[in-house]
């Protein structure tokens, strides 16, 4: 750790494949943190060589001098390499970068099992049996897309999501351990006295908490969202909806506890969760399943630009840039939910929509175009 971060005091890349990795753009990122554009919050994150902390890209901390700044694809790549989460902009509340889940498959498969805490007991060995890849490749697969290792990955998703509980409820620090993931509350104080130099409850901040019956955390996602259309493909496949909020009971055998969760949209760029369980470990497995539910990773700006590039879709699109795909409570698939395809009749066209076939085709039932119809439009086209 301390190696890389003599490194990026240096100017240099982080990992001699970060620059692959993360294709970022270091002056534009600079640009864009300049004028802190929302734009590009979650999409990179900007490391003070001086201070030791990264930020988001809207922090609205004086902006370093930009020889004392590097920029990195993922707030884990931030934590492998020695900074620390600033506690001003808190990166734990930046929107999700869904756009480089199109680009691996087996990446997209093992962040969903990560999310769901397979790091949490198990190793990266068993996670890449999982996935049926070698160790070696995982890893390799996890610098190439995200510029940093598995580990580090599943480590800063706990302490981001502990810093969420920390300050969003009023659960004790042991229950907020155990809640995000850790596997003892030493591990727990340890980890954050590394980061922060400083014990957990001394990032605890008064007065922004303020429900009762239940753990409420707002996640964040990316505007625009069409709540109208996802609450209504829920309700349609028989969850349980009403008005605008969405629920579930939790089970044992499928939540490894028992309880409930909802959710409801929130503030703008936020949803509202309340999970109401008497065994907190079960927290990131149900969060992790919200996410999914509600496609709270989807990048609406990297799916439209992708798929605009289709004549038939350009404009549907446009009409409805919020559109996200209604995800599965449990979801096994060996293929993400974005690049899946059900109607047969779409395979040749879909492929140039890809990774975001799924929402192509999403795109095409809300206008009522069938498989059928694209079909016969594209042999009447190859006809003429």
């Amino acid at each position: 750790m301390s190696e890389n971060r003599e490194r990026l005091r240096s100017g240099g890349p982080i990992f001699p494949v970060m620059e692959n990795a993360s294709e970022l753009d270091q002056e534009a990122c600079y640009r864009a943190v300049l004028t802190r554009d929302a734009r590009f919050d979650g999409r990179f994150f900007g490391c003070v060589k001086t201070t030791g902390i990264y930020c988001r890209p809207v922090c609205p901390a004086r902006t370093p001098k930009r020889e004392n700044m590097i920029f990195v694809v993922t707030a884990a790549a931030a934590e492998e390499a020695g900074f620390r989460a600033c506690l001003r902009c808190r990166p734990e509340t930046a929107p999700d970068m869904g756009a480089w889940r199109g680009t691996s498959n087996t990446v997209s498969r093992a962040l969903a099992l990560i999310e769901a805490g397979a790091l949490d007991e198990g190793d990266v060995d068993g996670l890449a049996g999982r996935l049926g890849v070698g160790e070696r490749h995982l890893r390799r697969l996890f610098r190439q897309h995200l510029g940093a290792a598995p580990v580090s990955v599943a480590q800063t998703r706990r302490v981001l999501l502990a810093k969420a509980l920390i300050h969003q409820t009023d659960l004790s620090m042991a229950q907020v351990a155990l809640a995000s993931g850790f596997g003892s509350v030493r591990r727990f104080n340890e980890t954050f006295q590394a980061l922060y130099e400083r014990p957990p409850s001394a990032l605890r901040r008064r007065g922004e908490r303020a429900h009762e019956g239940g753990v409420v955390l707002s996640l964040p996602y990316r505007p625009p969202y069409d709540w109208d259309a996802m609450l209504a493909a829920l309700a349609g496949r028989d969850d349980t909806v009403e008005g605008r909020r969405w629920s579930r009971v939790l089970t044992r055998e499928i939540d490894g506890a028992e309880g409930s969760v909802s959710v409801e949209p929130g503030a703008a760029g936020r949803v509202s969760v309340c999970v109401e369980t008497a065994e907190l470990k079960a927290m990131p497995g149900v969060l992790a399943r919200v996410r999914r539910v509600f496609d709270l990773s989807a990048d609406p700006d990297a799916i439209a630009r992708d798929l605009s590039a289709d004549a038939l879709l350009q404009p549907l699109v446009a009409a409805r840039p919020g559109l996200r795909l209604p995800g599965l409570w449990m979801d096994e698939g060996a293929d993400p939910p974005n690049d899946r395809l059900e109607d047969e009749r779409l395979t040749a066209r879909a492929e140039r929509w890809r990774p975001w076939r799924a929402y192509g085709a999403l795109h095409l039932a809300m206008a009522e175009i069938s498989g059928a119809d694209v079909t016969e439009n594209d042999d009447a086209k190859r006809a003429a």
